[in-house]
């Protein structure tokens, strides 16, 4: 019997965590560990799956950390830092143990060092403010590392942002950026083989290219495909949600893409998809599958990690809606994905990490 933990964030005061037991097909709700406002964003540190971070997605944003226990119970927060902005919407730990957090309403993030062993945030980390459009509001939406350097999609200003250390940890400038499709909102993003491949949230599109080189290289879209089912409802308004690579192994030697859409307006009774795309030999995106799920706003879903369970299973929930949380088997070698489990105690949830085995 292999059994799972799996953690969730969302907006309320409160983290969840779940047991997925994947040979009975159960999705059981362990504890809902109290935290700081809105923790609609967690991640796990790099290297210590005891350690997980948690943003507060309100106007005076912060950083939390937490000691992961057994059952996924939290304790803590042993430390907060402000996150220097209004509404972190992302935090993701890089692998030298920084922290990057970025400010969805107020245009800039920080890449926060940590002491004591990932528990402690150092408080002298920079802010870095991403230059606004003529017009409007710069919107960082993640941190994706990429070797040295962290790509920053900005859905205010259709680029991604390439910022490299400036110095110790914690300092860190922009020292180019990646131009994208006018009004498309980059919100989430992967790099894969050299390839960079977006989800577009305003467009609901995903795009690939070559990775350009840094710092302000540039090169062709080889695919600008949308994220739309084929068919639905009157009044629908879609808004893309997530986008995940999933992992190499024996198991599933061919990578995929799998993409969410989000229905903000007249919603669909069969609920919104999540979409499977092949990448082609030459970096181009090819869709699979659409996946009707029945949540209403997939704002976050994750791949299962560990060695026994790499990629072999995925988690989502919507953002609205009562349909909870449901977990897929990723079968066709990851070209299709099935329903297995299945909890509702808790009607939404906006992110998830599974503890390594």
């Amino acid at each position: 019997m292999v059994n799972f933990t799996i953690l969730a964030g969302g907006y309320t005061a409160f983290v969840a965590s779940y047991l997925f037991d994947s040979d009975a097909s159960t999705l059981s709700l362990l504890n809902q560990s109290p935290t700081g406002p809105s923790p609609s964003w967690i991640t796990l540190h790099p290297f210590n799956s005891s350690i997980l971070y948690a943003v507060n997605e309100v106007t005076e944003g912060a950083l939390q950390s937490y000691v992961v226990g057994p059952e996924g119970a939290l304790a803590g927060p042993v430390d907060t830092i402000p996150s220097g902005g209004d509404a972190p919407a992302y935090c993701g730990a890089l692998s030298s143990g920084q922290v990057a957090v970025m400010n969805y309403n107020s245009g800039n993030g920080k890449i926060i060092p940590v002491e004591s062993g990932g528990l402690v945030f150092d408080k002298s980390a920079r802010v870095v403010t991403f230059p606004p459009p003529e017009g409007g509001v710069s919107h960082p939406h993640e941190a994706i590392q990429d070797g040295d350097e962290v790509l920053v999609p900005d859905l205010g200003g259709d680029k991604v942002w390439r910022l490299a250390q400036n110095g110790s940890a914690g300092e860190w400038a922009i020292q180019g950026l990646i131009e994208q499709p006018k009004g498309s909102g980059p919100r989430h993003a992967v790099v894969n083989d050299g390839y960079f491949y977006v989800l577009h949230e305003l467009a609901s599109t995903l795009t690939a290219q070559a990775l350009p080189k840094a710092p302000n290289g540039s090169s062709p879209l080889l695919s600008n495909e949308s994220t739309l089912p084929p068919t639905y409802p009157s009044g629908s308004a879609f808004a893309a949600g997530e986008i995940l690579l999933s992992p190499k192994s024996p198991a599933f030697p061919e990578q995929y893409i799998y993409t969410s859409n989000r229905n903000t307006g007249t919603l669909d009774a069969r609920g919104d998809t999540i979409v499977v795309w092949a990448m082609q030999s030459d970096g181009s995106v090819r869709q699979v599958k659409q996946v009707y799920t029945g949540l209403d706003q997939i704002r976050g879903m994750m791949l299962s990690t560990g060695a026994d369970g790499a990629g072999e299973y995925l988690v989502a929930a919507g953002f609205a809606g009562t349909a909870g949380v449901q977990v897929y088997k990723c079968v066709r070698g990851g070209a299709d994905l099935q329903l297995v489990a299945t909890n509702a105690d808790i009607p939404t949830r906006t992110s998830f990490v599974w503890l390594p085995l």
